[in-house]
């Protein structure tokens, strides 16, 4: 095999153009928009059906890298779907008078619930004043004062009849300033100590004995009147109960009738009416304020226990909601109960109940962010848990995790009917599905959306719709038809791939911008090609500081790199460099030595745990490799190390591998390497190379350090065959090409690649194994011969030194 059989590609294969006459347009301002993604028919399809169906546990997620427009796609078109719908109702909570700590939720057509409030704050006001006018009248007052002169002739009636049985038996009831007291009497007049002592022993013992008696019935009587008090206290309430009965009744009927169909709300005005009329001292009190709010009673703080929490209204609400939570905390998405601090302590009550993003989507639709939510203490669990029982429970971490034993609120559960859609990676959809049980009984539904397009006529059409689309959305100049083909060819270079489009919609609408930006700046009527082509050029001159600082070092020498002239067992080998919104490629040296061993290679960047499991696994491909081709018969008496000079971090990736054997090959045939080639492509045990990624900016890398040192028409890079469909090179790499001082070349096999780099036939194998003398393999085999001849040399020399040391072997 000769190296002239393998030809440089032409320049028309390093650079699929779009041709702007094949457009029938002049600017896309003549172009309808489009009213769908181009390319996402499929996941569409897949959201279309997750929103449709309704039953329990088909909730989306939504795949695909950031900045492909999935998010906008999909809330377009949930809004649209969404305003066809009901809108759900409100939601409150309000008082359980009976369990304050349990507050009841209260759910009110749309748009309702907000005037319910206003309603019972209006309610609250016309009872603190009409309550206490209407026991400022007549008939109240003089019902309560024969309550009480009932109860006062009652009194005085016991006290009387006791007094007359008394005086009968020669005995007074007397009333002192210390109560009560018994005293003998003689001709109607109670007699003093010293008649009474002047008095026969016998008339003593009787007026004792009486005195005793009655004393006991006086006690009777006096343990009587606080429960004849009570009953006073009863009858007055049950009085202020009746008089109040017909002025809250009217109140409250004026706003049950609005209510009338809402039997949990009739079922609360009626509490509410209980309530009232068993606090209706607290209507009538001066509305002082409480000088200690902790003590639950009197003034505003008490009429708070009517007020009206309102947890979601949709007043405004037009359709089904269709809510984005940014930041999913677990507060934020089940909702929260705040606090007040208050005399130095924490105290709570309903009106503090706040909703989560789960209470306004009811009804609706919830979209979050996979990783967020994931990010976030207990969030997820909680989503689950909320998603399995179909209800939203409101509960602090605290009881949540059983950390906490105080009594807090415990808000009535609200039922759930929620369509969730999640966005994320696919990475990490996968490993929810691969570790998480649930994941896949709630989220039954995904939607994959594509990186890519292909590329033809039809999306060229389809592509230059968006353009249009995208730049009247903004409020962009049109693009003419040379720019339209521009930013399709860049969009082919974004996907990396001449066949391929790119679907990322961000750095669309971001390339969009700035061209629109240098378009402007130049006056024109219309974005050009050119303002394009700066837009691109601009971005990568704001990103290209690391790129010039590596080109700079090997210009000066400082990473060592070889341009031209021939060296043994060293090759350029080509890496990439990516920074998130910007890739580069530059040269890197790949050295190999040989000498003789026992079949060990060693990739010395593993042996100091910088390469990672690709770059190993290739590197040992490398020695099934030499030991399928050149040791089918007998072990490799072969030791090999190999290296990237010059690298202090981790090298990852076999895309070096077909380099690497270049270099072995290199060393061990003693045949030198061209320094003005590079190579880069995966090897396998059969020597075949495999494509790779980054071959554009691999070769440009090149190319770039090639041109600052003077092309010389020798120049060029070696790159799989399978990647030659991915190429969307630079012009000015295109451009040297069709001048003929740079070269793409590209290969099938490892043996194509080492005649290019060498010059030097690799010679194919004979049936009985030999190769043609001269060839890279003929050299090859010969120096492991000699490997061979001198390691069995040296195992003969040291066992004759051994039978000397030690004897023969025991028999």
């Amino acid at each position: 095999m000769n190296d002239k059989n393998i030809l440089a590609l032409s320049p028309d294969r390093l650079y699929t153009r779009c041709d702007p006459a094949s457009f029938d347009f002049s600017t896309t301002a003549q172009l309808e928009p489009i009213a769908e993604a181009v390319g996402q028919g499929a996941a569409l399809e897949a959201v279309r059906f997750g929103v449709g169906i309704r039953r329990e546990g088909y909730n989306l997620f939504i795949l695909g890298p950031s900045g492909l427009g999935k998010h906008t796609l999909v809330r377009a078109f949930l809004e649209s779907r969404a305003a066809r719908e009901p809108v759900p109702g409100d939601w409150c909570y309000v008082n359980d008078f009976d369990h304050p700590h349990k507050p009841r939720a209260l759910s009110l057509p749309a748009g309702r619930a907000t005037g319910f409030q206003h309603g019972m704050e209006q309610l609250v006001e016309e009872l603190k004043s009409a309550i206490p006018a209407c026991f400022e009248s007549d008939e109240y007052r003089t019902r309560l004062e024969d309550i009480d002169v009932a109860f006062k002739e009652r009194q005085e009636k016991a006290f009387k009849e006791l007094g007359s049985e008394a005086e009968k038996q020669g005995v007074a009831l007397l009333q002192t300033p210390g109560g009560f007291a018994f005293g003998p009497i003689k001709d109607g007049e109670v007699i003093t100590p010293d008649d009474y002592e002047k008095l026969p022993e016998k008339e003593k013992g009787r007026i004792e004995a009486v005195v005793a008696t009655f004393q006991e019935r006086l006690q009777k009587i006096i343990h009587q009147i606080p429960q004849w008090r009570r009953e006073r206290r009863r009858k007055i309430k049950e009085l202020n109960q009746e008089i109040s009965q017909v002025t809250v009744g009217q109140l409250l009927d004026s706003l049950r009738e609005q209510y009338v169909e809402e039997q949990p709300v009739l079922a609360y005005l009626d509490a509410v009416k209980k309530d009232v009329i068993e606090h209706l001292d607290e209507f009538r009190r001066s509305e002082e304020p409480n000088p200690n709010p902790l003590s639950g009673g009197g003034g505003e703080e008490f009429f708070k226990r009517y007020q009206v929490n309102v947890l979601v209204d949709r007043k405004e609400a037009e359709g089904a909601p269709v809510v984005y939570e940014d930041h999913p905390m677990y507060g934020n998405l089940v909702g929260r109960v705040e606090h007040l601090s208050q005399w130095g302590a924490l105290v709570t009550d309903f009106t503090l109940v706040k909703a989560g993003a789960l209470h306004r989507a009811n009804g609706g639709y919830l979209l979050l962010d996979a990783y967020r939510l994931l990010v976030q203490p207990f969030a997820w669990d909680s989503l689950k848990r909320v998603l399995r029982s179909r209800e939203i429970r409101i509960e602090s971490v605290g009881q949540m995790l059983g950390l906490v034993s105080t009594v807090s609120l415990e808000p009535e559960p609200i039922p759930l009917d929620v369509k969730v859609v999640l966005f994320g990676e696919r990475q990490l959809y996968y490993l929810l599905c691969e570790y998480d049980p649930d994941f896949a009984e709630l989220f039954k539904v995904a939607a994959d959306f594509e990186d890519e397009i292909d590329r033809n006529a039809e999306t060229h059409g389809l592509y230059a719709r968006l353009v249009a689309t995208l730049a009247q959305r903004e409020g962009l100049l049109p693009f003419d038809r040379g720019a339209v083909a521009r930013v399709i060819e860049h969009a082919a270079r974004s996907a990396d791939d001449a066949e391929k489009l790119s679907t990322h919609m961000r750095g669309l609408a971001d390339l969009l911008r700035e061209a629109d930006f240098w378009g402007r700046e130049a006056k024109g009527e219309a974005v050009t090609a050119a303002d394009v082509q700066q837009a691109i050029d601009s971005r990568i001159r704001r990103a290209d500081r690391l790129r010039k600082k590596i080109n700079e070092e090997i210009l000066r020498g400082t990473l060592m790199i070889d341009t031209d002239g021939e060296r043994v067992g060293q090759v350029n080998g080509l890496v990439v460099i990516d920074l998130g919104n910007f890739a580069f490629g530059h040269p890197a040296r790949i050295s190999a030595t040989t000498r003789v061993g026992e079949g060990e290679l060693i990739d010395i960047e593993r042996e100091v745990e910088l390469s990672g499991p690709i770059h190993s696994k290739g590197v040992l491909i490398l020695s099934s490799f030499l030991a399928q081709r050149y040791a089918r018969e007998h072990p490799l008496s072969l030791a090999a190390s190999l290296t990237f000079e010059q690298s202090y971090s981790e090298v990852e990736g076999d895309s070096a591998s077909v380099g690497e054997l270049c270099a072995l090959l290199s060393s061990l045939a003693g045949v030198p390497v061209k320094q003005s080639l590079a190579v880069t492509g995966s090897v396998n045990q059969h020597g075949e190379v495999q494509p790779i990624g980054g071959v554009n900016e691999k070769i440009e890398g090149f190319f770039d350090i090639c041109r600052e040192r003077g092309l010389t028409g020798g120049q060029g890079v070696l790159i799989p065959r399978a990647n030659v469909k991915h190429l969307m090179l630079r012009e000015d790499v295109v451009e040297a090409a069709r001048q003929g001082k740079f070269h793409v070349y590209a290969v099938d096999t490892v043996d194509q690649a080492v005649e290019l780099l060498t010059g030097t036939p690799v010679g194919e194998l004979d049936a009985s194994g030999h190769a043609p003398e001269g060839s890279i393999n003929a050299l090859v085999m010969n120096r492991l011969e000699e490997f061979s001849k001198v390691r069995h040399a040296h195992g003969e020399k040291e066992e004759k030194h051994r039978r000397r040391k030690y004897g023969p072997p025991a028999r």
